[in-house]
């Protein structure tokens, strides 16, 4: 963005590939811009002398996507996903279908049917087009339920487990050992108070309290509202009840 205005041409080298990079460059080519290569691992940038007004509208959001067909996933339930890109998030549709999640997909809508008892899978984070980091605890979550033994390996960042400590107080049963997380599937999990203690663990958490017997009480939800629209409208118009107290 800082260097569309620069003088003279700008590279970025070993530049992330994720959708949201073609995007902006799309997004900042109408307005005027001169980038090429957003998808590969070069960019480069000429500078212009200006920038113009334009209407855009924005790609969906992948990991909104993703963490809906794990709330389905990990209630047992049937669910459909409207204004999603199925090409954007392949390896987690691979997965589910892997933990035995029927799946229907159409050209952006996606249609998950889960099976009463997930299976037990094995994943590894990547960079993209691997399975993405930001839904690696909602996967770990959707996993606590399995049948049989599940190993999460997170190559991307360190300290992403932090919400694990508030997963095992609800009952599910999960250790870490460096980058890696085993999830031994148990039969039940318990609502109790956890605390989020970030975006995505503050996800996780939602889902597990979508079915832990009795009430759960997630903290700090600031983190989740910062990532995810009305998710407690959403996911109460699938049959959650979810009550949303503000400034909690």
């Amino acid at each position: 963005m800082a260097s569309c205005l620069a003088e003279g041409k700008t590279v970025i080298t070993n530049a992330a590939r994720e959708p949201e990079i073609i995007d902006l460059q799309k997004f900042l080519n109408r307005m005027g811009a001169k980038i090429v290569g957003a998808g590969t691992d070069i960019i480069e940038i000429t500078g212009v002398n200006q920038l113009k007004d334009v209407s855009y509208t924005i790609m969906p959001d992948r990991i909104e996507a993703g963490t809906f067909l794990c709330a389905g996933a990990i209630t047992g339930g049937k669910i459909k996903i409207d204004n999603v890109m199925p090409d954007h998030i392949i390896p987690i549709i691979n997965k589910l279908e892997e933990a035995g999640c029927k799946m229907e997909i159409e050209k952006k809508s996606i249609v998950l049917e889960a099976p009463k008892k997930l299976k037990s899978i094995d994943v590894k984070t990547m960079p993209y087009p691997g399975f993405p980091t930001d839904m690696q605890s909602i996967l770990v979550s959707t996993l606590a339920l399995a049948k049989g033994t599940s190993v999460v390996i997170e190559n991307i960042f360190e300290n992403r487990f932090k919400y694990i400590q508030e997963l095992t107080r609800m009952g599910a049963k999960i250790t870490t050992e460096g980058k890696t997380a085993i999830i031994k599937g148990t039969r039940k999990i318990y609502g109790t108070r956890v605390m989020a203690t970030d975006l995505r663990g503050g996800a996780a958490l939602i889902l597990a309290g979508l079915v832990a017997k009795g009430t759960t009480e997630v903290q700090n939800i600031k983190y989740v509202l910062r990532g995810y629209e009305k998710i407690d409208e959403k996911l109460n118009s699938l049959g959650a009840k979810i009550i949303y107290k503000e400034g909690e």
